[in-house]
């Protein structure tokens, strides 16, 4: 298993082999830097802790300052671990860095991101309700609302679970199984088939 923290750049598309066009989203993956070394032995398990994205020491805590000049590093904006991280049977120390040559085109990744922030949205947006549908019988302004919402005298309440509106997005999503079309290792890139969640410039977390 092998992984790496990026940023996404945007879209764009490729022509494969076939001569089809693929869309591909752009990440910016790495380098990062190996921050700690957990082991069965102290940890009780085993994972790769990296780190990502320089940060001014002005705005890093003292306690994180400490914990990055142990591996000999900048402060860095994004910090995450990977379980059992092998890649090409390379042992990584402390300090050393990982980059995009990791991976290895037409193989497979799962990539974890925070999705796009939607606001306060309706039960149309948030729960895909089709409204009311027709305008006859008296239904004025009353085509996108979410309807009877609970019971009368029992229970008197609105039961929990119940689909309304509400905050929507900012959620943490994986995407499952997304190709890797191609690894420019010069610029630190890679491009991932289809799209992944997030907005432009926000972090992700490639594992394979």
């Amino acid at each position: 298993m092998a992984g790496i923290i990026g940023k996404k750049v945007g879209m764009t598309s490729v022509f494969g082999a076939d001569g089809k066009n693929i869309p591909c989203t752009v990440i910016q993956a790495g380098p990062c830097v190996v921050t700690q070394v957990r082991t069965q032995e102290v940890d009780g398990y085993t994972a790769l802790q990296l780190a990502y994205d320089d940060k001014k020491e002005k705005n890093t805590p003292k306690g994180s300052l400490g914990h990055f000049k142990k591996a000999n590093t900048t402060p860095k904006y994004k910090v995450a671990e990977f379980p059992v991280f092998a890649a090409a049977d390379k042992e990584f120390a402390l300090g050393d860095t990982v980059g995009v040559d990791v991976f290895e085109e037409n193989t497979w990744v799962d990539v974890v991101g925070v999705s796009k922030g939607k606001g306060f949205q309706g039960v149309v947006r948030r729960h895909h309700f089709a409204g009311v549908g027709g305008q006859t019988h008296g239904q004025a302004n009353r085509l996108r609302a979410p309807g009877s919402a609970g019971a009368s005298s029992f229970p008197s309440r609105v039961l929990p679970g119940r689909k309304l509106g509400g905050r929507m997005g900012g959620d943490r999503v994986k995407m499952l199984n997304l190709l890797i079309v191609k690894v420019i290792t010069e610029n630190n890139l890679i491009l991932v088939k289809g799209a992944v969640p997030g907005a432009t410039g926000s972090y992700l977390l490639i594992e394979q």
